[in-house]
């Protein structure tokens, strides 16, 4: 999932967060004003990103010249000689920086979607610089001076919603980023993000050298149990890779875990998921364990300053949670039924194994591959019968069809060429309201994996809405990847892919609908919004999109009722696993910034806080710590892991709303409401009452529970 940048932060968040460094360097002012990455957006939809004329070359004087024009900006709104007021401090401050802005659209793509080794060494030099900048922001004493009067007076004479909020916010994290320390203080706050900045970016470029680094090259005796698709998509990873004639296995995700799950070769699935899961952790100079170990010192000395006992408690102040103990105390009331079910699924798999006479002991590396037999003996449901009907083209009209019935949006194709793409794979959809036709924005979809390509899914905007900035057309997008097939083949994906395809477009259907009135309203506080993207996952399930976008690739036809019965019987299978591997990630984030720091070795610590927690040996973390790329590239997910836990309570009592409205769950009056207090308002409503106003209640971890299968918890 991508952070957004937020302009008024004192550290901006990528792929990485960055830090502080030397003043940006003066660049020529006719040469940077004419770098295409600066300009103002042309072309159709009020302008769109020029990702025609992205160059590498061009990113390092763009960002710095950009940062130059909106400390300009910045110094003439401190400098105003006038009575602070909201319309002449945050008005300008709100509407300052879009040069930066726009560079900064650029340089996500470079990081993101097609990095490459020049790009990493521009990305070195400028992390330290962009923080260092962010620094001068927010510390800017007479900055914050006039933000801190605009704050003080809206206490005692409350300024019209939209405005309170927004001061409020603002005032908040100048306060989190240490406006209101000492001089000698500020100046080791900037220092620590400087070095900060340094070690992120080291982190994910670390990560990213180990996926490309480590490649499995099978010849054609080692496909034993690989589905046709899958084989098909190797021979093409390889071919690209100059291996024409070999199958490759990527060192993704998206490569990794079909190939656990169906290969017969016992000791490739175990290279497979040692390479995979020692990303970061091979004592080579990729190793992160040394970096981890100098984040965690810095970010508890960056609190310390502020007052603070620890990292998490600074982070999770203005978050849903409010403190790391409520956060725990949800992880630890699900994680003992998680590890119960583990249990469970171990012995039926153990069971099969032995009745195979493949005397073995299960092991992380046979987990996916005996799971996925469990699964046929107890629901005669076999996963790559259900990828026959999960064709990407049908699941993104499945999309569409979603977003119209709840949203009242509808995709139509742009025509190629009509708007630029910074890769060929890039699609582009016009997005307009139904009844009025007024056009929404634009949709990008970056679906395939790709050498330079970060792993995962995301979505992100280039340009979000407010109405200060003039309504334009949102331009949102999403990043996937699929492994690109073989030409003329289908790209057929997992009901788990599925399952996620539909929750990243929930992030960019949040940003579609926004209806907000300042920038910073924009933002989002981490444990609410998975929440949204969460909820959307829901209408995979339902009859309508089933009945019409589940459809076979080569017959076209409805997916069985009867396999349907068995994917719905069989959905809280295995969420022994899911749950486990997810908490101890979760959990492991909370512990290490809760716990001093001074004496952590992670490879140590974590194996004895898991050891601790009984995880079970048969299942390793989700993200193990020298590729926990959430909490150690960026600080967006750092002491937040946790957040997808407290948005899926929200995701399960609110998907039982629906699931009880006449409607069921295109309910046409319970939509309103969905994107009116859900969607809509982004953070410009407090999230624990825009659920109230959805709901009429606050939340219960009921749902949740009974969504997994988990006995529900007494007295709660």
């Amino acid at each position: 999932m991508n952070i957004q940048i937020r302009k008024d932060l004192g550290i901006i968040l990528l792929v990485s967060i960055f830090g502080c460094n030397n003043s940006p360097e003066t660049v020529n002012e006719n040469e940077s004003m004419s770098n295409p990455l600066l300009s103002e957006w042309s072309g159709p939809y009020e302008g769109v990103p020029a990702f025609d004329e992205m160059k590498v070359e061009l990113v390092k004087p763009a960002i710095r010249k950009g940062m130059e024009l909106h400390l300009a900006e910045i110094d003439k709104i401190a400098g105003n000689p006038e009575e602070p007021s909201f319309e002449n401090t945050i008005v300008p401050m709100e509407e300052a920086g879009k040069e930066l802005e726009r560079a900064f659209v650029y340089y996500g793509i470079y990081s993101s979607n097609i990095s490459s080794p020049e790009f990493r060494e521009v990305q070195k030099e400028l992390a330290p610089e962009i923080s260092e900048f962010y620094s001068k922001i927010s510390q800017n004493t007479e900055l914050f001076k006039r933000i801190k009067t605009v704050y003080e007076n809206a206490q005692e004479d409350s300024l019209p919603a939209p405005e309170q909020r927004t001061i409020e916010l603002i005032y908040e994290e100048f306060a989190m980023q240490g406006a209101n320390l000492n001089e000698e203080d500020k100046e080791r706050y900037a220092a620590i993000n400087k070095e900060l900045s340094e070690l992120y970016t080291r982190f994910s470029n670390n990560v990213l050298a180990d996926e490309e680094n480590y490649v499995i090259y099978l010849e054609e005796d080692q496909l034993g149990g690989l589905p046709e698709s899958y084989i098909k998509s190797a021979a093409k990873a390889a071919a690209d890779r100059g291996k024409d004639g070999k199958y490759a296995v990527t060192n993704t995700r998206s490569s990794m875990d079909p190939f656990l799950t169906y290969s017969t070769e016992r000791d490739l699935r175990e290279k497979v998921w040692k390479n995979y899961y020692s990303r970061g952790d091979n004592n080579d100079e990729f190793d992160n364990n040394e970096i981890i170990s100098k984040i965690l010192k810095l970010r508890d000395e960056r609190v310390e300053l502020l007052g603070y006992d620890n990292y998490a408690q600074w982070r999770l102040q203005n978050r849903m949670a409010k403190n790391p103990e409520n956060a725990m105390d949800l992880m630890m009331k699900v994680w003992p039924a998680a590890l119960a079910r583990v249990e469970e699924e171990v012995a039926d798999m153990q069971k099969i194994a032995d009745a195979e006479g493949a005397n073995i002991t299960i092991k992380p590396w046979d987990y996916r591959f005996y799971a996925e037999k469990v699964r046929k003996e107890k629901y005669d449901l076999d996963s790559e019968e259900v990828k026959q009907y999960l064709e990407l083209g049908n699941l993104t009209q499945a999309l569409f069809f979603t977003a119209g019935e709840l949203f009242n949006f509808n995709f139509t194709p742009v025509e190629e060429g009509t708007v630029p793409v910074f890769h060929e794979d890039v699609k582009v959809w016009e997005v307009t309201d139904k009844d009025s036709g007024e056009i929404i924005g634009l949709w990008y979809l970056d679906p395939y994996a790709r050498q330079g390509k970060r792993s995962g899914a995301w979505a992100t905007t280039y340009r979000a809405y407010t109405k200060l900035e003039g309504e334009k057309p949102v331009l949102a997008s999403n990043n996937s990847n699929f492994i690109e097939p073989a030409p003329g083949e289908p790209v057929l994906v997992s009901w788990d892919d599925a399952e996620t395809f539909f929750h990243e477009f929930g992030h960019a259907l949040h940003f579609l609908s926004a209806n907000v009135k300042y920038p910073t309203l924009n933002g989002g506080v981490r444990d609410y919004t998975e929440f949204q993207s969460q909820l959307l996952e829901r209408w995979l399930y339902t009859d309508q999109v089933i009945n019409q976008f589940l459809r076979h690739h080569e017959t076209n036809e409805v997916i069985p009722d009867a396999l349907v019965k068995k994917i719905k019987k069989a959905s809280t299978f295995n969420q022994g696993f899911a749950t486990t591997e997810f908490l101890a990630s979760a959990i492991m984030d909370m512990k290490y910034h809760t716990t001093d720091p001074e004496n952590i070795d992670p490879d140590k610590f974590e194996k004895e806080t898991l050891k601790e927690l009984n995880m079970p040996e048969e299942i390793v973390m989700r993200h193990r710590t020298p590729h926990f790329g959430h909490v150690f590239s960026g600080e967006g997910y750092a002491a937040g892991y946790y957040g997808y836990l407290w948005a899926d309570v929200l995701t399960s009592d609110a998907a039982e709303a629906f699931a009880d409205a006449p409607g069921g769950f295109y309910d046409k009056e319970l939509a309103h409401k969905l994107v009116k207090y859900l969607f809509a308002p982004r953070n410009a409503m407090d999230p624990a009452e825009a659920y109230k106003k959805f709901r009429g209640r606050d939340a219960k971890i009921d749902a949740l529970m009974r969504d997994r299968g988990f006995p529900v918890p007494e007295n709660n």
